[in-house]
């Protein structure tokens, strides 16, 4: 008899009606074929699809919105475990809080908190899932005034390596959700929901500017000088394109007036050139708005809720990311190196992208969550894109060429930007919270049932092992419903 009735929820076998979409991942460049994916309905599940995987020795993997920029969420001969049918937001506006289904893209997270007036701290991308970017960290337009979206977590639902489903906050299970709020995705079970404390947030102001590409030094350094350090209610990008691309840009959100925001960033209205002239920029916009409908506006959806329409993959292409940061500002030497690199890089669609870290994010230390990188001044993001797989080759070489260039100037990456050729990954990830988290692992996964190219070990290498036993008390799991 087929394993397969065995598993509870939408099951989904290769040669069934929808297997293609069911085994696709949001980078276009990662391509494998699973043995089972289960859209799981309920925690119940989830729990079945765990025990079903270990009573047979199939390798499993967890997934909810399918963004891990390596496809490490997706496994040829596997079972995948799908949450994105467990979508719910339910608000209890009295407390505050919001209990969010771990398969919610952020537009159905925004959409639903935008409608009695609260948000949370979140990324941009319309289809980024909220598990993947809650348990890594969390980084967004509001970061800098509320801190990262793991900042905002209360407690997770999870199923264990055991089948169990289980509860972690400040009450039980309290290092779960230390190692949940940073930690990485499905590194130690599959989260099934989230509750968060909400926020008001009932307007904003953004701004953009661009300039001519050959500002670029100048730009960069009124950008350093400026971004980390500003009022902490406002955050923002600044993203640098290939020179082909002809141009450079800065985006960013305040909570707060349009005044107050053409005030705040005049630093950068003013640019100091190379010869001893200011240069204006080559555009300006600044614009007050609820905040529901910035959300539109940088996710690039229309300010428009009315006429949003999103596709979970309408963003799918081939493309290559890496990261690092900064935790002093750039010298010359490195400013002139990313130029370089820029000059020089393959296609129009080469970018490096910098967000401003400090403000509230700084004020949280290191250790007192999974997520080490506190006192970063930003972080960068080396992108680049292409269509045709013969750019393939060149694209990935540029990406990895611009991380190797700047690693002088740089240090450590962010797990939410996965890259599978960062070699001292753990520490570059997790710093000095990396044998903490491998207790965590040793503790609730002992078996390393949850295991992916770059999960979390038992023990960091080169350390004994953390003993696996112990009560579930104060010890924990991190999980993101998939990478």
């Amino acid at each position: 008899m087929s394993a397969a009735p065995q598993l509870t929820g939408r099951v989904v076998l290769p040669g069934d009606p929808g297997y293609g979409d069911a085994r696709e991942a949001y980078n276009a460049r990662v391509s494998r074929s699973p043995r089972v994916v289960v859209f799981c309905q309920d925690a119940g599940d989830v729990a079945n699809a765990v025990r079903w995987a270990t009573a047979r020795g199939v390798e499993l993997r967890a997934r909810s919105g399918r963004h891990c920029y390596e496809g490490f969420s997706v496994i040829d001969a596997g079972l995948v475990i799908d949450v994105s049918d467990l979508h719910s937001v339910r608000i209890d506006r009295e407390r505050g809080v919001a209990v969010v289904g771990a398969g919610a893209d952020l537009l159905t997270v925004y959409d639903a908190l935008g409608q009695v007036g609260v948000t949370l701290p979140a990324g941009s991308c319309p289809t980024v899932g909220i598990a993947g970017l809650t348990l890594g960290g969390g980084f967004g337009l509001l970061s800098r005034a509320l801190g990262l979206t793991c900042d905002s977590l209360l407690a997770v639902e999870m199923v264990t390596a055991d089948g169990e489903v289980i509860r972690a906050d400040d009450k039980e299970n309290q290092d779960l959700l230390w190692a949940c709020q940073g930690g990485g995705g499905g590194n130690f079970g599959v989260v099934t929901s989230f509750t968060f404390k909400t926020h008001h947030v009932p307007e904003v102001s953004i701004f953009s500017i661009s300039w001519p590409w050959a500002e670029l030094p100048g730009v960069l350094q009124a950008w350093q000088a400026f971004a980390p350090f500003a009022d902490e209610r406002l955050t923002s990008l600044l993203t640098l394109k290939a020179e082909s691309a002809g141009g450079i840009s800065c985006v960013g959100q305040l909570l707060g007036t349009g005044e107050e925001l053409r005030r705040l960033i005049q630093p950068l209205l003013s640019v100091q050139a190379a010869v001893p002239f200011s240069v204006s920029p080559s555009s300006v916009s600044i614009e007050t708005l609820p905040h529901l409908r910035a959300v539109g506006q940088f996710g690039g959806l229309g300010s428009d809720p009315e006429q949003w329409t999103v596709h979970q993959h309408q963003a799918q292409e081939r493309f290559k990311n890496s990261s690092a940061y900064a935790y002093e500002r750039f010298d010359a030497g490195a400013i002139a190196t990313l130029a370089a690199e820029l000059s020089r890089a393959p296609s129009s669609r080469c970018l490096v992208q910098l967000d401003a870290y400090g403000g509230a994010v700084g004020r949280v230390a290191p250790d007192a969550t999974a997520f080490p990188h506190r006192r970063a001044l930003w972080s960068l993001q080396y992108q680049a894109y292409w269509n045709a797989p013969a750019q393939e080759a060149e694209s990935v070489a540029w990406v990895e060429r611009v991380r190797r260039s700047m690693l002088p100037y740089t240090r450590g990456a962010y797990i939410n930007y996965i890259d599978a050729n960062i070699e001292d990954w753990l520490t570059a990830y997790y710093g000095p919270n990396v044998a903490r988290l491998a207790a965590v692992k040793a503790k609730y996964d002992p078996r390393e049932l949850f295991r992916f190219p770059r999960s979390i070990p038992r023990a960091p290498p080169g350390a004994a092992e953390a003993p696996a036993g112990g009560a579930r008390g104060e010890g924990a799991t991190d999980e993101r419903a998939a990478p």
